[in-house]
């Protein structure tokens, strides 16, 4: 139990050519995109969480390793997920800061959006909740995309658990001139997040920005507002001259 073989073979039996054929194009994995070259089995996640359940408990750091090494999506996401419950043990006993070392060691192995979204604020987010917090400053500055989106990503724990709105505030403003769709997503979810918290202040920061704001990032910031609120911001964000708006999505 908890082997890398073990856990490969109890992922690769839930496997469906169906989700094989489908999930590379779901993820992007066509050349130039986001995901280029990430190979699936074709397993669900609800599926990889019966994986992870029955290994989690006797799984090493060296297998959580050689999963989050694997060339495979799913054995990826597997190891992550395994990572998250050893992180929430741990922290019982305050010995938590190994998995968050690895987490951070092994980032561009955490790389693509699902893999970023279903750790960072579990791992990242809860270590920093009373700590200096430079390391996010830190991924959102790295050139490698899926650092900045752990950054963002992280901030859902301060924001879900205190209304602490600092962070994704200043790391929004970092956002507002990134090149990539992906971190105008995440960074628009995690402003509506934080509007569900506090309106006020994310309407604030709306009022400021809305014109220098990418659309999607703007959309996904205001998605829960009633039509007229949605409609004000949107048509603010409008009179933003198209070439501006053209080269803030490429």
């Amino acid at each position: 139990m908890g082997s890398f073989k073990a856990i490969v073979n109890d992922l690769k039996a839930l496997a469906t050519a169906e989700k094989a054929a489908f999930l590379p194009r779901f993820f992007k994995t066509g050349k130039g995109q986001y995901g280029e070259g990430d190979k699936f089995h074709g397993i669900t996640v609800p599926n990889q969480r019966i994986v992870v359940k029955k290994h989690q408990s006797t799984t090493t750091k060296e297998t959580i390793i050689a999963l989050l090494d694997s060339p495979y999506h799913e054995e990826r996401l597997t190891g992550i997920l395994i990572m998250c419950e050893k992180f929430r043990e741990a922290k019982k006993t305050g010995k938590e800061k190994e998995w968050v070392d690895l987490y951070l060691s092994k980032a561009d192995r955490i790389n693509n959006w699902d893999l970023v979204d279903s750790s960072a604020h579990i791992i990242l987010g809860q270590w920093l909740e009373d700590k200096d917090r430079k390391i996010l400053y830190k991924l959102a500055a790295d050139p490698l995309l899926w650092r900045n989106r752990i950054a963002v990503v992280a901030t859902w724990h301060f924001i879900r658990k205190n209304n602490d709105l600092k962070d994704i505030l200043e790391l929004s403003r970092i956002m507002l001139s990134h090149k990539h769709d992906l971190m105008h997503k995440a960074t628009g979810w995690m402003l509506r997040e934080g509007w569900k918290k506090d309106p006020l202040t994310i309407e604030e920061f709306l009022d400021e920005f809305a014109t220098r704001m990418p659309r999607t990032m703007l959309r996904y910031a205001i998605e829960k507002m009633e039509e007229k609120k949605r409609k004000g911001y949107l048509n603010k964000s409008a009179t933003l001259s198209a070439p501006h708006r053209m080269q803030d999505h490429h």
